[in-house]
């Protein structure tokens, strides 16, 4: 009950609700039991009193109990049924917005189709739990209770016979309940793995169809759901067994029943129609018996889909605003990073002792081999991680001690494998402010230099892009991802090697619109292509995750260092313009 009460807060708004909703379940629980009493008479008005006025009256008020129990049992289930679904809404939802709040340890850590498994399939199995268990335990228990006490009333010795089953269902389902429970949650845990495969199968399609891997694919999915289809047969192997053995104790009581009631109907020790009313309530009382068995299983099926979500719901984010954060209003856009060391891994720094100041305004480019750091740079400012030592300060705060949503407000991010959802342009656009007027928007389009192609489409602002935008060429993409970061009007921009991998013509066009994005901005460049970077206010080049050259690009040129050697080598790589030379 500690693991399901968790689940069961979330009813806490809804209480008034539920209140109401059990006593109508109460009221047909009672009117259930009340029923056998009324077949007793009619049965001995039948067979003994032979009285038809009375069978009359008594038939018509039958008819008038079992309509008022249809009223309440229907007012009963909708309320029920709209709070569990709504509760388990609420659920979902508390674990979207917990997930989006956790730092990016905790992706890197996991793969996203187990994350899609333990909101769908795990919610699914308590959703379930929340709209069906409490209410039948709360209706067997009245239909049990109440039932117990009528049949102990009419005939105390038939009542004994009853309470025998009782103690072997009990065991019975404490043995299976907990079997079943670990069988649940391999079930899911397989499930999870096959939809692994799954979202990695579709994110990486083409990668998929370019390698001919389908047959392998293939086999790696069928290897997944063959495992959680044994496991899923494990758990039925145990679960098909409740029914028969609950039914057989139930036909093999109401047969001693039927024989100990018979021969007292014989000696005249009962009527027949306290009989067929104490036959009636025996059959009612081992409804809920078996009930109570099969709810057992269903408890522990769900608490073990409740610890899988839990698992997640209870990580904290390693992120997190201090108790008194500064917030960021509005800011200059000075950036430095004092001492700054860094590693994934503790035991393999990437950054070590790195220090660089950017003054608001200005133009950096960062610069170096592979692995030098310059991402880990990016990753840093934008705190999606913390620094193992030193400091990042923005305006001389360090961003520690920030309300990290309101400095992310001033931050905009222009990567170098641009992003869009598989929405319309439109929402694309809007992501960097979503309240922008329709002339903001055209704004931004404009000095991205997309406002012509977008216009040019049939749908124009209105048209879907695809997943992951896979509808537009790369240049379109990256100018969508400049009017996103335009509208969001930043005062510090990060550019990740914008114009990489594209034609002259589009590198033109995105080149100009970034040259309308960064102005007046404080800009990081990830330069990966050095013909790039000339135009920079100062190059840092970073090798090994330290700072080993500052300046422009003439006085590095001049100290023939690495950033010499790099820009040599990549010379015979690349064309440079005459006109970027100086």
């Amino acid at each position: 009950m500690k693991d399901f009460s968790k689940i069961l807060r979330y009813a806490k708004p809804y209480r008034k609700g539920i209140i109401f909703a059990f006593l109508c379940l109460v009221v047909t629980s009672v009117i259930t039991l009340l029923l056998p009493l009324m077949v007793r008479n009619i049965i001995n008005i039948v067979v003994v009193e032979k009285n038809a006025a009375a069978l009359n009256s008594l038939t018509f008020d039958i008819i008038a109990v079992i309509a008022f129990q249809m009223v309440f049992g229907i007012t009963q289930n909708y309320i029920l049924g709209f709070v569990g679904n709504r509760m388990t809404a609420d659920f979902r939802m508390e674990l979207f917005n917990h997930i989006q709040s956790l730092s990016l340890r905790f992706f890197q850590a996991r793969r996203v189709g187990e994350i899609i498994s333990r909101m769908s399939n795990d919610i699914s199995v308590i959703q379930k739990a929340l709209v069906s268990i409490p209410v039948a335990v709360l209706r067997q228990t009245v239909t049990l209770v109440g039932g117990l006490a009528i049949v102990f009333y009419l005939n105390w010795k038939l009542t004994g016979l009853i309470l025998l089953v009782l103690p072997p269902l009990m065991l019975f389902a404490r043995i299976f309940g907990k079997r079943l429970r670990t069988l649940a949650g391999q079930v899911q845990d397989q499930l999870a793995r096959a939809i692994v495969v799954l979202e990695e199968v579709i994110s990486s399609i083409k990668v998929v169809k370019s390698y001919n891997r389908e047959e392998y694919e293939t086999k790696r999915f069928e290897e997944s759901i063959e495992t959680a289809f044994d496991a899923e047969v494990k758990k039925v192997k145990v679960s098909a067994f409740f029914g028969p053995f609950v039914l057989f104790l139930t036909f093999l009581v109401s047969s001693l029943l039927i024989w100990y009631g018979g021969r007292q109907v014989m000696t005249g020790t009962t009527t027949p129609g306290e009989l067929a009313a104490f036959f009636l309530y025996a059959i009612i009382i081992a409804g809920p018996i078996g009930t109570f068995v099969r709810l057992y299983t269903q408890v522990q099926e769900a608490l073990g889909a409740i610890r899988r979500v839990y698992e997640i719901l209870e990580t904290r984010p390693l992120i997190a605003d201090p108790e008194n954060p500064v917030a960021f209003d509005k800011i200059e856009g000075g950036i430095e990073f004092d001492r700054v060391s860094f590693g994934y891994k503790k035991e393999n720094p990437v950054l070590k002792e790195v220090s660089l100041q950017v003054r608001p305004g200005e133009q950096v480019a960062l610069v170096g081999p592979s692995g030098a750091g310059k991402s880990t740079v990016i990753q840093l400012l934008h705190r999606f991680f913390d620094v193992d030592e030193g400091a990042i300060r923005v305006d001389g705060h360090d961003i520690r001690q920030t309300a990290l949503k309101t400095f992310l407000n001033h931050v905009a991010l222009v990567p170098q494998e641009t992003l869009l959802f598989g929405g319309t342009i439109r929402e694309n656009i809007l992501y960097g402010k979503l309240d922008a007027t329709d002339e903001e928007l055209d704004r931004a389009a404009r000095f991205a230099n997309a406002y012509d192609f977008i216009k040019n489409l049939d749908q124009g602002y209105d048209t879907v892009v695809g997943e992951k935008g896979v509808k537009l060429s790369g240049g379109e993409r990256q100018r969508i991802a400049i009017a996103r970061a335009l509208l969001k009007n930043p005062k510090i921009l990060v550019l990740d090697e914008a114009t990489s991998s594209l034609d002259n013509q589009s590198e033109m066009l995105i080149q100009d619109a970034l040259e309308n994005l960064m102005r007046g901005r404080t800009t990081l460049v990830i330069a990966h292509r050095l013909s790039t970077v000339h135009n920079a206010d100062r190059i840092i080049v970073l090798d090994q995750g330290r700072v080993v050259e500052s300046g422009n690009h003439k006085e590095l040129m001049a100290n023939e260092g690495l950033y010499y050697k790099l820009y040599t080598l990549r010379a015979f790589e690349e064309p440079v313009p005459m006109e970027n030379e100086s």
